[in-house]
């Protein structure tokens, strides 16, 4: 850990100061009972104009979507949606759990601040991830509390990240006893290991009470501690892996190849296992600068697919309940085409929350013109403000998801607050723009 983000952390009063003094910093109870943050991080910047923030065609400009000349935008609930790819089974089936925010200027068509905007808040480097900063309060006892498929998921520093970029070692890594090509034959016996174990822990709290010990060495033996307490959720998690043949494969999509059903099973496993809290899920391809309609219908249906694979299976496994996720991409894509029937970057995008049961699901924040230019809201009403009201920006969106979720607090003190930045109520029930 950094020394920058260490001195954070011992630096929070009661809060760091009473974990350690109870032997609970980072210790890994098997009862976590927490929420789960799931991010899908579509990358490439998607095209939300026929996807949840549908545009029809304007005589005399050039055409937004080809969609739009067979057919008109369909709504569920209270969410339009464009008659594009698996759109209509996708809306029809979640809108009740989601909450459609469009209009989010994201200030750039560079895709890695782009990207760098969406998932921090900000664009530069310096803030975390919405998942670290909510391991790093709710669960940073949890072994393998955050688990990265190759999205962005920056931390720092302030929780470990698991990255899991191949399933077939999963359960060795789990079950480092046990024999990778025999499962039968233990690398050690069961008694010899419960001696190491025991020898392990009576050497780490021989050390914790020691004195004069500094917050460095405290820090590498709560480590050690977590490590050996998260052993039996760990085992866990290996025992409910699927078999060879039971994983969800990749599939290939024009040039992209993606994994992220099996990137789904992943996460809610070690969900269901008591390992991981939060999971950033990844899928790409959707730069589509050539041949748009073609090579973003079969992305967007299977971005859709993984997500309903996604919530299908934590219902499955008893997780659904306690899921909150967020869809997402680096910006969107112009709301014309280009010579080579592409699309390009456009700064104007939309982002979804999702819960089931969600008191504000059903609903749609923000508004954009018939060529996709953000609309001022008023953050206090959710109306369109052209007078008082202000666009709408990631810090906006991640302000309101911090205090939602609990983590308002720590990323304040821990430095990561977002200054004269407005409050928007997103998840008040009450309001809406519609």
């Amino acid at each position: 850990m950094k020394r920058r983000s260490l001195l954070k952390l011992f630096s929070m009063g009661g809060l760091a100061a009473g974990m350690m003094s109870s032997g609970r910093l980072l210790a890994a109870p098997s009862d976590y009972r927490g929420r789960f943050l799931v991010t899908i991080q579509a990358d490439g910047a998607w095209d939300v104009s026929s996807f949840c923030d549908p545009k029809t065609n304007v005589a005399g400009e050039p055409d937004i979507n080809n969609w739009a000349h067979l057919r008109d935008p369909d709504s569920a609930g209270n969410i339009n949606y464009a008659a594009f790819a698996d759109n209509r089974y996708f809306f029809e089936k979640y809108h009740r759990y989601m909450m459609v925010i469009n209009g989010i200027d994201y200030q750039t068509n560079a895709h890695a601040v782009g990207i760098l905007h969406n998932w921090s808040g900000r664009n530069s480097q310096g803030f975390p991830s919405l998942p670290a900063l909510y391991c790093a309060v709710e669960a940073p006892n949890l072994p393998m509390s955050y688990l990265s498929f190759g999205g962005w998921g920056q931390t720092d520093n302030l929780v470990h990240t698991t990255v899991v970029s191949d399933v077939s070692p999963l359960a060795n890594i789990l079950k480092p006893n046990v024999g990778q090509w025999d499962p039968d034959n233990n690398v050690r016996l069961p008694e010899a290991n419960a001696i190491i174990l025991k020898a392990q822990q009576a050497r780490l709290k021989r050390l914790a009470g020691e004195e004069g010990i500094l917050p460095r060495q405290q820090y590498n033996i709560a480590s050690q501690r977590a490590a050996l307490a998260g052993a039996e959720s760990l085992e866990a998690f290996a025992d409910i892996l699927p078999g060879p043949n039971q994983w969800e494969q990749p599939v290939t999509i024009g040039d992209h190849y993606t994994s992220t059903r099996q990137q789904a099973q992943v996460a809610v496993l070690g969900f269901r296992s008591g390992a991981a809290a939060s999971a950033d899920l990844h899928m790409g391809g959707f730069d589509t600068h050539s041949s748009h309609d073609a090579d973003h219908e079969p992305l967007m249906a299977a971005l859709t697919d993984a997500v309903d694979y996604l919530w299908d299976y934590a219902e499955e496994n008893g997780v659904a309940d306690r899921m909150t996720v967020i869809l997402g991409s680096d910006f969107a894509r112009t709301p014309f085409y280009n010579s080579y029937e592409g699309k390009d970057h456009w700064s104007i995008g939309s982002l979804i929350v999702m819960e089931k049961n969600a008191t504000w699901g059903n609903r749609v924040i923000g508004l954009t013109d018939e060529a996709q230019n953000a609309y001022r809201i008023n953050p206090s009403t959710l109306k369109r403000d052209d007078k008082n009201g202000t666009i709408i920006y990631p810090k906006h969106v991640h302000k309101a998801l911090r205090r939602y979720l609990g983590v308002s607090n720590f990323a304040d003190q821990a430095g990561y607050q977002f200054a004269n930045t407005e409050d928007f109520d997103f998840f008040n029930p009450r309001k809406s723009t519609s």
